[in-house]
C-alpha cells in the first residue's frame, strides 16, 4: 500500500477531527452543535432501527445509517422489510438535509478558518496588510 495516500488521508482526518473539536467549543456557534446533534440523533435512530427492525448487527446497521444519508449506497445491504423500506424513504428524505446542512457549516468554518490563515497577495505579489 502507498505510503503517500494513506498520510494524506490521515492529515485530513486529523484536520476534519480538528475543526469539528473547535467548533464544539466555540460559544459563538450554537447552528454547528445543533446541526451536529441532529446528525448524531438521526444516525442514531437509523441504527436503532435497522438492528431491531431488520436484525442486523450493530456495525452493519451503522454502515448502512451513514451510507444512505450520503447517498453512497454500495448496495450491499438493504432492506428486506416493507416497514424498513418505508423507513428509509422517509429517513432519506428527512436526514439527507440534515447532514448536508451540518457538511455546509463544517466545510464554511473550515475556508474561514483556511483564508484567514493564509497571507492575501496583492497583484504585485506583495502580501496584504492583515485586516
Amino acid at each position: 500500500m502507498p505510503l503517500l495516500p494513506l498520510l494524506a488521508f490521515l492529515r485530513f482526518l486529523a484536520q476534519f477531527c480538528a475543526t469539528i473539536w473547535r467548533e464544539l467549543r466555540n460559544p459563538d456557534n450554537p447552528e454547528f452543535r445543533g446541526l451536529l446533534t441532529l446528525v448524531l440523533i438521526i444516525l442514531g435512530t437509523g441504527t436503532l432501527f435497522y438492528h431491531f427492525v431488520e436484525g442486523w448487527r450493530w456495525l452493519d446497521s451503522l454502515y448502512f445509517s451513514v451510507t444512505t444519508l450520503t447517498t453512497v449506497g454500495y448496495g450491499d445491504l438493504s432492506p428486506q422489510t416493507g416497514f424498513g423500506k418505508l423507513f428509509t424513504i422517509i429517513y432519506i428524505l428527512s436526514g439527507l438535509g440534515v447532514l448536508v446542512g451540518f457538511v455546509n457549516v463544517l466545510a464554511t468554518h473550515a475556508i474561514r478558518r483556511q483564508s484567514r490563515a493564509t497571507p492575501k497577495r496583492l497583484g504585485n505579489g506583495e502580501s496584504a496588510p492583515p485586516e
